[in-house]
């Protein structure tokens, strides 16, 4: 029997086109490092550690693991279950202590946003309150790039590359036909933060080129601005290509969707968004008097593994390795982040965060980042985004000239507790 204590990997959230290679750094540096015995997977996440649902992915072929740097969102299995408070959800927090005790797992590594930076820190300091030993590492992921303490998130740069492609190629579309379908409005992900409306700003090469105006949540929003903003570009132009972020808020802060109670929230309580780009077009149809048309991505943006960025997918993975790194070396109760060094050339290495300081801090796009008039951004932002979506992440294609995503085979680890959930 191996006598090194053994590690789990899990996921949480919205995926992303490189969480995976952040699962593949954890696993690959945890199997090498010689002080780790097994490694597991929750399938699902905490969920599926309350459960006791794991698997064995140590015993994975190595290329399924290698393969994770080509396969988009959660190959373990991700879930949005919320924790509360150690005081209203403490026997969560103890069923998973026990979970852990039982599996004789003492490195949990959970790659996920500020919610999972939350649970991981808690479950961190009930261990130590219980004198369980647990080392408790969060790896940084999201594509909405609103987590603080770190440059930039990975997930970020893959889903800047593809939103902005996305633009270019519809901005064309417009273009070509813009005699009939006279607007394009292009509405992104972003409940709060608009990084990634703000990042299609790229696309924008030449006065054609869409997009012409972009909306963030950041930058107070009106529809009498907006039916102002477009009357002026289509005197200059003759057509208009617009990105809006789908948390955009007016003046008094509240959500431009509230108004048609066009909104849910999720398990965790935050507001799930949509009807932007809808409300968009109706206002610009009445007010304006031309046609216009919506685009709403939905997962594809988080999920492009097609046109993920290399940069990104290095970064994921160096991520996954350096929260081994420093949790073998004695670290604990740490996210690892992402530091832009200074210089000319773009260089980045790796830092630390307490997870208490991630899981109450949000970054928004800065004011510098947004132009004047709060319909476009300013070349300070397309200097940050730019060296981020960088390369060409490769791609395994099949023979039936489709990609190759892998799957792990999910050896399950027997029970060693009576059912929780």
């Amino acid at each position: 029997m191996d006598s090194k204590p053994n590690a789990i990997v899990a996921q949480s959230g919205g995926p992303t086109a490189v969480i995976n290679s952040s699962a593949c750094g954890v696993i690959e540096e945890a199997m090498s490092c010689g002080k780790i015995g097994k490694v597991f997977g929750a399938t699902n996440g905490i969920l599926g550690v309350l459960k006791e649902e794991l698997f064995d992915i140590s015993a994975e072929k190595p290329e399924t693991i290698e393969g994770l740097k080509q396969t988009p969102a959660a190959a373990i299995g991700s879930c949005r279950y919320k924790l509360k408070s150690l005081e209203d959800s403490r026997g969560d927090y103890e069923r998973i202590l026990d979970v852990f005790k039982a599996h004789d797992i003492h490195y949990f590594f959970y790659a996920g946003g500020n919610d999972s930076m939350d649970t991981a820190d808690k479950v961190n300091k009930l261990a130590a309150e219980s004198g369980q030993s647990l080392v408790c590492m969060g790896v940084p992921k999201t594509v909405d790039n609103d987590l603080a303490c770190t440059d930039h998130c990975p997930g970020y740069g893959s889903v800047a590359k593809y939103v902005a492609t996305c633009a270019m190629e519809a901005g064309r579309d417009t273009e070509a036909l813009y005699t009939h379908d006279t607007c394009t409005i292009l509405e992104v992900m972003g409940r709060n933060a608009g990084w990634i409306a703000a990042a299609t700003g790229l696309a924008h090469r030449s006065p054609e080129d869409a997009p012409h105006l972009i909306y963030v949540p950041e930058a107070a929003f009106s529809f009498d601005k907006l039916v102002s903003d477009v009357k002026e570009v289509l005197k200059e132009l003759g057509m208009v290509f617009i990105v809006a972020g789908e948390g955009l808020k007016d003046e008094s802060g509240n959500y431009v969707t509230t108004a048609t109670g066009a909104f849910s929230k999720d398990s965790f309580g935050h507001i799930q968004l949509g009807g932007v780009g809808d409300m968009l077009k109706a206002v610009i149809e009445k007010e304006v008097g031309i046609k216009a048309r919506f685009n709403k991505l939905g997962t594809n943006q988080r999920s492009a593994m097609h046109c993920a960025s290399l940069t990104d997918v290095n970064e994921a993975y160096m991520c996954g390795r350096a929260a081994v790194k420093a949790a073998v070396a004695g670290e604990n109760g740490k996210m690892v982040t992402l530091v832009r060094e200074e210089g000319p050339e773009y260089k980045c290495r790796t830092g630390l965060a307490e997870l208490s300081d991630v899981a109450n801090g949000e970054k928004k796009v800065p004011k510098e980042y947004i132009n004047d008039r709060g319909n476009g951004v300013t070349e300070a932002m397309l200097d940050y985004v730019r060296p981020l979506v960088m390369g060409e992440a490769p791609v395994r294609m099949g023979a039936d000239g489709l990609p190759v995503f892998m799957r792990f085979e999910r050896r399950a680890l027997q029970k060693k507790l009576a059912a929780y959930m």
